[in-house]
């Protein structure tokens, strides 16, 4: 099966792809570093490829309003993650703070031409997994209930998504593509880390969509899933002194109970998990970037009032306490 995208009336291939349909257990993975750097794209690719398997993570942002076309010759099915952010002035690709937007789905593509337009001025992570019908068909079983309705369309060669629409990428989701990212195996045992990771991603959306088709019946209207957002980004920016349930859902005039059942629904994780995500990552970055050896300092810094509590939540977080991390 080919893959390929490109801007629209440009010569040039984002990336081209040529992967084996077959999925071959003991396969080697094939790996390389694509940059284009020519208005109106700026562009950083890894890719990764092996039998049935094609795997990109591209950094972008574009100077002009662009449409990207994208071709697939033979049928796949793709696990698709968007990031974006608005781009701060004079900063480059990896500047302007974190990632606020995010979505992912599962489709299914048969062999089809798409076009789709991307907004200039922003910077754009886009995390794609290519699986072929053989190699998902290895990888997870289509014969729950859940998978009835994207099986019926994948027989029938239309394209489709497996949730109607694309939800909001958990920290479970980003810890695994980071992973994936930053890997420093090599041969059998980047293939065998590759493998798992994959997987795992994938287990984390299905376990998202059935969730979120279990609570189908309580529907999230866009009033509720603005306040949620609101909510959201609120907490990213006072995560270290973080108000009450109760306060937040005064503070964006939604019901508590709907506040903490529509925030595990559309982000997939509690909002306790979520705070405790934030504090762990930016602990993390104070150790690794800032080079910060005082832990009671790191504490304080993230929220905790006692350094064995950070201790603690931190090796939870992670399985290694703050003095295992390599910087």
């Amino acid at each position: 099966m080919l893959i390929k995208a490109r801007i629209e009336n440009h010569s040039e291939w984002l990336f081209q792809e040529e992967i084996p349909e077959k999925y071959v257990p003991d396969h080697r993975l094939s790996e390389r570093q694509v940059n284009i750097r020519h208005a109106p794209v700026e562009m950083k690719n890894y890719q990764l490829s092996t039998n049935g398997l094609f795997l990109l993570y591209s950094e972008m942002n574009f100077s002009d309003a662009v449409r990207i076309e994208t071709e697939v010759d033979g049928d796949v099915i793709a696990s698709q993650f968007i990031f974006s952010r608005e781009k701060k002035k004079k900063a480059g690709i990896s500047g302007g703070g974190q990632y606020r937007q995010s979505r992912h789905n599962i489709r299914y593509v048969p062999a089809q031409r798409q076009s789709y337009e991307v907004k200039p001025d922003w910077e754009y992570i886009y995390f794609l997994v290519v699986l072929s019908r053989d190699y998902y068909f290895n990888l997870v079983d289509t014969g729950t209930p859940m998978h009835e309705n994207f099986m019926g369309e994948i027989n029938k060669g239309v394209a489709a998504s497996f949730i109607g629409e694309d939800l909001y990428v958990t920290p479970e989701m980003r810890k695994s593509i980071d992973g994936i990212r930053e890997c420093k195996q090599a041969g059998d045992l980047k293939r065998m880390f590759t493998d798992a990771r994959v997987m795992e991603l994938i287990m984390y959306q299905l376990e998202q969509f059935s969730q979120f088709l279990k609570d189908e019946g309580n529907v999230l209207h866009d009033e509720d899933i603005s306040k949620l957002e609101y909510v959201r980004e609120f907490l990213e920016q006072h995560y270290i002194d973080p108000p009450t349930q109760r306060e937040l859902s005064r503070m964006a005039a939604i019901n508590e109970s709907k506040l903490r059942t529509g925030f595990k629904r559309y982000f997939g994780t509690t909002i306790y998990d979520f705070i405790t995500r934030l504090r762990m990552v930016e602990a993390r970055r104070l150790i690794v970037e800032e080079r910060k050896n005082n832990m009671y300092e790191v504490a304080t810094s993230v929220g905790f009032k006692h350094q064995a509590s950070f201790t603690n939540a931190f090796k939870r977080y992670y399985g290694f306490p703050p003095s295992g991390v390599r910087v």
